[in-house]
């Protein structure tokens, strides 16, 4: 009878290794490295050289047109006294407003609407529809809302609002070319435009929710806001931070809304960072000062993500240690 040791027992459990899922090829991961060339060169091309560019161009004093002028920190030294610069990150402030805090907000109370009692009272696909509705401004080309939007205010007689406060009795307002109206009317384009993305991102994120957890909380007497506080926010709080984050970098980088409704005015009451940058280059065609704008406002957004991230990852942290 032979006996058989535990080297040899080991040696016919042991299971083969295991195979790498992708195929590696006889020279190692290096051939790979091919594929990511020309996302490589387009980045370069597109991002990094443009840069480059843009931030030499704040150090001269260009027209467009033969040799840039350099003029070392003369430009920086200009934003400082610039009350249209101040003017337009002061309004910016108004653009978080419109674009950040209050679509993020409304957009949580809705998806969680949607699916915690429209989805179960009516079904998923009514849900669905209603999502989709709230994601129809997202796709409208901005210039033909902003058309829309200044036939709807036009002062006088002939802008449709005017025309229905004419019914009442109410006589015609300049709504583009007063304050606070024209910036009333810029946030209120501005939240509508915007709504969609974080109804359909928390949404999505809603799905991975177990309802079994809501049947629970209910049993236990919570009531809608309870469970909505207890569970949903502390679920989606990943979510809750991305589009936090799009949301304020869309803000600050505003332009379109801008340049089709109101133009920056009346008389710079609605002047953002980039529309006041497009304007220092092409209208007046002082490209080195619109170039420093725009470099300023880079900073700003790259800073404002580092916040961001910082802070999240932090949060995640302490939710791991179990603080």
């Amino acid at each position: 009878m032979s006996v058989i040791t535990r080297a040899e027992r080991s040696a016919r459990t042991k299971l083969p290794p295991e195979e790498p899922s992708i195929p590696q090829r006889k020279g190692g991961t290096a051939g790979y490295w091919l594929y990511l060339l020309p996302g490589f060169v387009l980045l370069l091309v597109i991002v990094v050289i443009p840069l480059i560019f843009n931030i030499y161009l704040t150090f001269t004093k260009w027209r467009g047109v033969r040799t840039p002028e350099f003029i070392g920190l003369e430009n920086w030294f200009k934003i400082f006294t610039d009350e249209d610069f101040w003017t337009s990150f002061t309004n910016s402030v108004w653009m978080v407003l419109a674009m950040v805090v209050i679509p993020t907000t409304i957009g949580l109370l809705v998806a969680a609407i949607l699916f915690d009692v429209v989805g179960r009272k009516f079904g998923g696909k009514v849900g669905s529809f209603l999502r989709a509705t709230y994601y129809l401004p997202q796709i409208l080309p901005i210039a033909v809302a902003g058309i829309v939007i200044g036939w709807m205010f036009r002062p006088g007689a002939t802008g449709s609002v005017n025309q229905m406060l004419a019914v009442l009795g109410i006589p015609a307002y300049d709504w583009l070319g007063q304050m606070p109206s024209a910036l009333l009317v810029l946030m209120g384009v501005l939240v509508w435009v915007q709504l969609g993305y974080p109804i359909v991102v928390f949404m999505a994120a809603l799905q991975r929710v177990d309802p079994e957890l809501y049947e629970a909380a209910e049993l236990d007497g919570a009531n809608w806001y309870q469970r909505f506080s207890a569970i949903t926010l502390s679920i989606i709080r990943p979510e809750v931070f991305v589009v936090t984050l799009t949301c304020t970098i869309a803000a600050l980088k505003v332009f379109g809304p801008v340049y089709v409704i109101t133009q920056g005015g009346p008389a710079g009451a609605t002047l953002v960072p980039a529309y006041y940058a497009y304007t220092e280059f092409f209208t007046k065609r002082n490209i080195g000062y619109g170039a420093t704008i725009a470099t300023v406002l880079t900073i700003l957004v790259v800073v404002v993500s580092i916040i961001f991230i910082r802070v999240q990852n932090s949060m995640e942290r302490k939710e791991r240690a179990g603080l």
